[in-house]
């Protein structure tokens, strides 16, 4: 069995990182900007036992590990020079300890999407999918992972943008595959699309792939449903909101894929967080006016308890309601759609937004899995 590591970037509270982590490979350095989702990722970490990693989590902008000519002041470039060496003496040590090390990320994207600032590879967040790529190429780690928003492959001029991400990590020696999944289909309640571009240097392959592209990547191994199967069942479109009614469960669904499934098996309201949600100060009489699964406004989405959540997303005025509560998702209740282990928790001294924010930017934990479950396999199957 391969002895695989992994450096992350972008980690966010580490839904991404806890997938890997699950699938068998080992956290040896993350970085992350923001204060709060560093908190968050250590405080979830200590109460699922889990160590920080070997090489710690830098609480750094990526930029920093750029080239530092561009850096403002004396101070900062000296900063960027420290960073820069700390992280390529790690990933050279890692790659004595290991047989294989990656780099897994997935820069923010609202620059990306028609429901965010859809600004593209020009804009504040879309210019770190380039970043990312270019650290990815000049440091040359075995492998690595590229995580984004489905615009950035569906959408034209966006498309170009990735195409051009895949052109460069061939001329740096990576062979690749890519894949819009969705969260659906490794057993997360949550209709989530994203883009997954996974590299690997040909020279760590047995194979001579002469078109730079892995054409026998097992991506199907893990999905557990898949879309055309789901979207053939008859989920129920509304029913009247009663707090707390019962409504029994239609017959020809996937109870594994609802949200009533995912709150019961994590015991959301014993869970933790489970008194973090939004109390408005007023629009109450409001709530109560949505039916049950009426998740056709943009603002006010009420989720159905026998069905899938859409994308957990809360920002941009984006407000899920509980399916028989009239009140807002509580933090437990979101990490249960994110399909987190009941043990995940997020910390009290960080703040609500903060909590909603880097749930709703994580990768779900089951798809984060499978995904890393699909690319061991295939490492320890055509790896040198």
């Amino acid at each position: 069995m391969l002895k695989l590591g992994i450096f992350t970037f972008f980690t966010g509270a580490g839904f991404l990182d806890l997938g890997f982590e699950m699938a068998e490979f080992q956290s040896l350095f993350a970085n992350e900007l923001i204060p709060d989702f560093c908190r968050a990722y250590k405080y979830s970490r200590n109460k699922l036992n889990i160590p920080l990693p070997k090489y710690g989590l830098k609480e750094l902008d990526i930029e920093t590990y750029c080239d530092s000519n561009g850096s403002d002041t004396w101070f900062h470039q000296a900063e960027c020079l420290q960073e820069r060496r700390y992280l390529q003496n790690s990933l050279c040590q890692a790659k004595r300890d290991f047989d294989l090390v990656g780099f897994i990320g997935g820069p923010p994207c609202p620059d990306f999407s028609v429901a965010g600032k859809n600004r593209g590879a020009e804009g504040k967040h879309g210019r770190l999918s380039q970043i990312y790529m270019d650290l990815i190429c000049r440091e040359k780690p075995d492998f690595f992972v590229f995580e984004n928003v489905k615009g950035l492959w569906r959408t034209a001029v966006h498309r170009a943008f990735f195409d051009k991400l895949v052109k460069q990590a061939h001329a740096a020696g990576y062979v690749t595959t890519a894949r819009l999944i969705n969260a659906l289909e490794y057993g997360a309640p949550q209709d989530r699309d994203r883009i997954i571009l996974i590299g690997v240097q040909r020279s760590k392959l047995k194979k001579n792939y002469e078109s730079f592209e892995i054409v026998d990547f097992p991506w199907d191994k893990q999905i557990l449903y898949p879309l055309s199967e789901i979207k053939r069942k008859s989920w129920p479109k509304t029913d009247p909101f009663f707090q707390n009614g019962y409504l029994s469960a239609p017959d020809d669904i996937i109870p594994e894929l609802t949200v009533e499934y995912w709150f019961r098996k994590n015991d959301v309201e014993n869970h933790p967080n489970a008194l973090d949600f939004f109390i408005p100060r007023a629009g109450l009489v409001k709530m109560q006016t949505y039916d049950e699964g009426d998740d056709s406004k943009k603002c006010y989405k009420r989720l159905h308890r026998w069905r899938y959540s859409p994308t957990a997303a809360y920002g941009n005025n984006e407000v899920h309601l509980h399916p028989y509560k009239a009140r807002r998702l509580s933090v437990a209740e979101a990490l249960a759609i994110q399909s987190l282990p009941k043990e995940f928790e997020l910390p009290p001294d960080i703040t609500m937004s903060a909590k909603f924010k880097t749930i709703g930017n994580g990768v779900p934990f089951v798809a984060a899995f499978g995904v890393a479950k699909s690319l061991k396999e295939f490492l320890e199957k055509e790896s040198i």
